[in-house]
């Protein structure tokens, strides 16, 4: 009998094992936080056909759906048939090369996804890094001494070899040869392909602030920033974060728990102020003083003061805060270089299709490099699921990726937090609904739509809040008889 797979419901890491995971190895979050997948129906003998998942358009060539999605991991009871001329499964159709650039969450989904569909084929995953691919999300709570350096890997060394993966590290790809269907390495030969895979993530942004070059200013990205910064940071020394987003966020509740005094700068009025309004900002801004973490919000950098060494931060009210260390967290910039090099066409991202091709037939791009219909995902699950779907079809397979709401399943200072879709309602247009309560929650509506959410500390209905803004539902009834958000929240348990 197969592995049932499990959900996170915090983060989206998909386990398969009998039972959940003691913890998740990318968030944390307990076994109690996982759900399983609903299980297969029994096979009914009908004529061959396919089926699509409602929740992501993967295809499923076969008598029954399956037990389980395997690209987006929803049950039997999300596909329904397809309506069309047979056509047969593309497993094993595959069997050229198809070469990855990329070891990131959307480099190794690819390879995992063209292996099990192509089980011939030749699959290549170039990376720069030294290290094997690892969870980049586990790197804060390395920071905090939670985990260990051996501990971020996703597989160990032995699973390429079993899966006949090859894996360079190291390597750094100079140029693509669009024509000859070839990748150029700095320290290797040329490399040819019949399928390209482009996942070469993201870079750290570092605004144009006067004294950004010195010394002991930094980034976290890489394995090898994380061993930098806890060199850098010893206890009572001084560190200032520019970014209250996520990433700055968990860097200082690492830094402070190993008793760095740890200030951290956001430019907005409040923190994750992409994913939260101002009430939830607030209530997450005292998580973070209860941590011990010093706050100045709606503050702007003026300069970076110092010798050789970076020795302060001055902000242009004209405070200076002293630090021994500066980590800035100010979002990502797509590694889009090499594409455009190649001739690809290029926008804030690497512009896809729906089935994540590139502007030439035999390329795909997939995770943080990636933009699709104009938006570049830049969080790990949908990395995770662009990646299944890129090595899918570049094995052969007709997956699309639809694209996804815009939404935030994270754990951030202890604290559950979910958003998704509108959260700053910009006119009179929009219903709102929000509560202050042990819990807090947000629901705002358009047009008898659900068109956002924010849940705080209770994220329980969170995959319910996914389903109905995905199927674009009408919440007519369920306006028409509430009073408040409590009344919201049972009425939309009751509709999913």
């Amino acid at each position: 009998m197969a592995d049932t797979r499990w959900c996170c419901t915090v983060c989206g890491y998909i386990h398969e094992g009998n039972t959940p995971p003691d913890c998740c190895p990318v968030c944390g979050a307990t076994p109690d936080l996982f759900e399983p997948s609903a299980p297969a129906p029994a096979p009914v003998r009908t004529a061959p056909r396919r089926w699509r998942c409602i929740n992501c358009d993967y295809v499923h060539d076969c008598d029954t759906p399956p037990e389980c999605c395997p690209v987006c991991g929803v049950g039997p009871d999300q596909f329904e048939p397809v309506v069309e001329e047979e056509r047969g499964s593309f497993a094993g159709r595959m069997s050229g090369a198809i070469v990855i650039i990329g070891g990131g969450i959307a480099g190794l989904s690819a390879a995992e996804a063209a292996r099990s569909a192509a089980p011939n084929a030749d699959i290549t995953i170039i990376c720069q890094e030294n290290d094997l691919p690892y969870y980049r999300l586990n790197l804060t709570r390395y920071l905090a001494g939670e985990i260990t350096i051996s501990d971020l890997p996703v597989h160990p060394e032995a699973w390429y070899a079993e899966q006949r993966i090859t894996i360079l590290n190291g390597a750094e790809v100079t140029a693509v040869d669009r024509a000859a269907k070839t990748v150029s390495l700095k320290r290797h030969d040329s490399m040819h392909y019949d399928k390209l895979i482009l996942a070469m993530g993201a870079h750290p942004s570092i605004p144009p602030i006067p004294g950004a070059d010195r010394n002991n200013v930094v980034t976290l990205r890489t394995c090898r920033d994380a061993e930098t910064i806890l060199q850098q940071s010893q206890a009572n020394s001084s560190c200032v974060i520019i970014g209250g987003g996520v990433l700055g966020l968990e860097a200082a509740a690492a830094l402070a728990r190993r008793k760095v005094q740890v200030t951290l700068v956001e430019g907005f009025d409040w923190l994750l102020p992409r994913q939260l309004n101002k009430a939830a900002g607030e209530r997450l801004a005292e998580e973070a003083i209860a941590l011990g973490i010093t706050l100045i919000c709606g503050a702007r950098i003026k300069e970076l003061k110092g010798d050789a060494h970076v020795r302060s931060v001055v902000l242009e009210s004209g405070e200076s805060i002293p630090a021994d260390l500066v980590l800035v967290a100010a979002g990502v910039r797509s590694n889009s270089y090499l594409a455009r090099m190649a001739g690809l066409d290029v926008n804030c991202g690497v512009v896809v299709d729906q089935h994540l091709r590139t502007s030439d037939p035999d390329i795909y791009a997939a995770g943080d490099l990636a933009e699709h219909l104009g938006t570049v995902y830049g969080t790990w699950a949908p990395s995770q699921f662009q990646g299944t779907i890129a090595g899918m079809n570049a094995a052969g397979g007709d997956a699309l990726f639809a694209g996804i709401p815009r939404s935030n399943s994270i754990k951030v200072l202890g604290v559950d937090l979910f958003s998704i879709g509108m959260v700053h309602p910009d006119d009179a247009s929009y219903l709102t609904f929000e509560e202050e309560g042990a819990h807090y929650q947000q629901f705002i509506f358009r047009d008898s739509l659900l068109v956002g959410a924010i849940l705080f500390g209770d994220t329980s209905i969170a995959p319910a809040l996914k389903k109905l803004i995905e199927k674009n539902d009408s919440c007519a009834e369920l306006l028409a008889g509430a009073g408040d958000a409590r009344d919201i929240r049972a009425g939309i348990l009751a509709m999913t």
